[in-house]
């Protein structure tokens, strides 16, 4: 088993962004779309960046085109994480705006979620990113979503299509889901955090470590 790289997610300072570099975290998310409760700005993240150590992902929602690729251009990001309804269409444009990677995210409630999502974005994107479906919210809701019912189709998503697998992990259970699914990468947010905003960084640290257990085997 390979151990995956490892996102922190909804970073909203500096510190945090230290505390995700120093535990050995390989991407810091930082949530550029506003009006969601752990919203930066684009100078924010550009911060993280200035940390020269992990790939900043700019999270973005249903952002106008010209906008996502300015606030990812201005934070240095160098992947964006597109959490909404974005069309193929729109993906094809954003790559032609800059030299980003581009991840797309897709809730899951069975494998035809998985499939779909393969086929309308897997020519178009780098990444895609799995979490738990939730009625209400798009998207960085920190809903799970079953790794045994993706894992038999796991070999199903082609070997250049990184994997990205969010929602409801924790340090507890982020190396069940890696042993299960083996995910490229592993995202949290909530799931480490002190209060909502502020990350907690023994469990940063717990986090990576567990996610990483067993390295080589």
């Amino acid at each position: 088993m390979t151990s995956p790289a490892v996102k922190i997610c909804g970073l909203t300072n500096v510190r945090d962004a230290r505390v995700a570099m120093d535990a050995g975290a390989d991407y810091l998310g930082a949530i550029l779309s506003p009006g969601f409760p752990r919203s930066v700005s684009a100078d924010v993240a550009r911060e993280f960046a200035a940390l020269e150590g992990p790939t900043v992902v700019a999270v973005v929602v249903d952002l106008p085109l010209v906008e996502a690729a300015r606030i990812a251009t201005r934070s240095d990001a160098r992947v964006i994480q597109l959490h909404g309804d974005e069309s193929p269409e729109y993906v094809r444009a954003l790559r032609d705006h800059g030299p980003w990677r581009l991840w797309k995210a897709q809730r899951v409630r069975s494998t035809d979620d998985l499939s779909r999502a393969l086929e309308r974005y897997g020519p178009d994107v780098d990444g895609l990113l799995l979490e738990g479906w939730h009625a209400e919210r798009g998207g960085g809701t920190g809903v799970g979503f079953s790794w045994d019912l993706i894992a038999p189709v796991r070999a199903s998503i082609p070997v250049d299509l990184t994997l990205v697998a969010a929602g409801g992990l924790v340090p507890g259970n982020v190396h069940d889901a890696v042993v299960s699914l083996e995910p490229d990468v592993v995202d949290v947010s909530s799931g480490v955090e002190l209060r909502r905003g502020v990350k907690d960084p023994d469990k940063v640290r717990a986090f990576v470590r567990n996610a990483r257990a067993g390295r080589g085997s």
